[in-house]
């Protein structure tokens, strides 16, 4: 039986708390062993999940990894832009169409949408989808918060909206967004100043990283460096706005609202990807 990503997402997530707490990097049999998996096993796994072998991978997950990133693949978003929005370099070559809701409609808090929902298989653990009949408007990632907590952080956002579960309704896009076939639409609901910065997120290439401060001059409010990394941490359709590769300036991952070692897995399973 084909085994699940979110299967192969906690396989990894075990390992990546192995390899933390390892004083070196491990063999693949001392890792496979601490997993209780044969080694060939493990190595499927791993393979089938990101495509490079458990001790590539382990280079990816290191902690010093963002700064690499930073240093060697930082992308400025004046670069991305000229790529072009729907270039190949960005979000898996998926065509992204989305539109914002206005002003009024954010401040009265979803009032008057309906909202459908649904829990969905990721390669990053089980994912908690939302979507108007515009788009997907919440994508949020359980493997640290648990189901229930995802899915009442979300509804939080929008606490005038009526809320459905009718997952095949949201099934395309999110198969979409995780595929990177077809197309994801995105309705974004959030603050005017908000939307800019998820705007500027939306031009950084996959496998490449930007900086808080390097999104807070795009959208021309250089001295709003906090303001734009709290937007950041607001982004409610996390992955296909991919607030994963927005770091600190000194390369330190910063914080990520659905729990660190998803952002770590986010940019090691890029990079890799990109490699391979």
């Amino acid at each position: 039986m084909e085994q699940s990503q979110a299967y192969h997402y906690g396989v990894m997530r075990r390992a990546l708390d192995e390899i933390d707490a390892a004083a070196a990097p491990l063999a693949l049999d001392d890792l496979a062993a601490r997993m209780e998996m044969s080694p060939a096993h493990f190595q499927r796994v791993f393979s089938a999940w990101v495509g490079v072998s458990p001790k590539r991978y382990q280079q990816y997950l290191a902690l010093g990894h963002a700064k690499a990133l930073l240093r060697d693949r930082c992308s400025t978003l004046e670069t991305a832009q000229a790529v072009g929005l729907s270039g190949t370099g960005r979000l898996h070559d998926l065509f992204l169409r989305w539109e914002a809701m206005s002003p009024g409609d954010y401040g009265a808090g979803g009032a008057g949408l309906v909202i459908r929902h649904g829990v969905f298989d990721s390669p990053f653990g089980q994912a908690v989808a939302m979507g108007t009949d515009r788009g997907l408007c919440g994508l949020g990632f359980a493997a640290e918060t648990g189901i229930e907590a995802t899915f009442e952080d979300l509804r939080a956002r929008w606490p005038a909206a009526e809320f459905h579960p009718d997952a095949a309704a949201l099934a395309p896009w999110v198969e979409a967004a995780f595929s990177g076939r077809g197309e994801a639409r995105v309705a974004l609901i959030g603050a005017p100043f908000a939307i800019k910065v998820w705007q500027a997120l939306l031009e950084v290439p996959t496998g490449h990283v930007t900086t808080y401060s390097d999104i807070a001059a795009r959208i021309g409010a250089p001295r709003a460096v906090r303001a734009a990394a709290s937007a950041v941490g607001r982004n409610p359709v996390s992955w296909l706005i991919p607030c994963h590769r927005a770091l600190r300036k000194s390369g330190e991952l910063g914080g990520y609202h659905w729990g660190l070692p998803v952002k770590r897995a986010m940019l090691a399973w890029e990079a890799a990807r990109a490699e391979a």
